[in-house]
């Protein structure tokens, strides 16, 4: 029997320069389907103004929906609903943390308050990668969670779970040239580019 090659698991990556290294929170299964929505942002070509040239007012707004489901068993494929444990609450935490500053920035933005210290600005986020397949890794923001969960044990862990996660992703239209996600979406374009037919990279900007 010829070997498969391993399956590449979709995963939220985020990487923080002041909290290495990068955090993977691979799909336990990877989703069955994938929904895209794309909202070009354009100028111009207003109706009845034949004055205005239609332009490009930056990268489309591409929103990405998808089901995570999460399903704490034994080896034997049957969940333990009577051992005491953590069942799902890892990963489904993890995921919720991404929509959290972390307790020891509020706790130390709280001590320089109570000083007298005023933030310039709040705790930056760091950032989220949605990786789903080599071709498709983006720089994302968790705009939504749809929490549904399933299944508990004795003592109300939840054992299975599915996440619903709606996800923006971050353009060179969002973020500063330095910013490490402007080169990531711009190389997410280009295998875009690469990809289809018809010479998309020719011409250039």
């Amino acid at each position: 029997m010829p070997n498969n090659p391993p399956l590449q698991k979709g995963a939220l990556v985020t990487t923080d320069p002041l909290n290495p290294p990068p955090r993977t929170i691979a799909f336990q299964y990877n989703p069955e389907s994938l929904r895209r929505t794309l909202q070009p942002q354009l100028v111009g070509g207003d109706q009845h103004d034949r004055s205005q040239m239609v332009r490009f007012a930056g990268a489309p707004i591409e929103t990405f929906t998808v089901e995570v489901e999460l399903d704490s068993v034994d080896s034997s494929g049957v969940a333990d609903a009577t051992r005491a444990g953590n069942g799902v609450l890892p990963t489904l935490y993890a995921l919720e943390l991404l929509a959290y500053p972390t307790t020891s920035s509020v706790v130390t933005a709280a001590g320089h308050l109570s000083f007298g210290v005023m933030e310039i600005a709040p705790a930056a986020a760091p950032l989220t990668l949605f990786v789903f397949g080599g071709r498709r890794v983006v720089p994302v923001q968790v705009t939504q969670y749809d929490i549904v969960e399933q299944a508990f044990d004795i003592y109300l862990t939840p054992i299975r779970a599915t996440v619903s996660l709606t996800l923006r992703a971050l353009s060179y239209s969002d973020l500063a040239t330095s910013a490490p996600g402007y080169a990531q979406f711009l190389a997410y374009q280009r295998t875009k580019e690469s990809l289809a037919p018809g010479g998309w990279t020719a011409g250039g900007a």
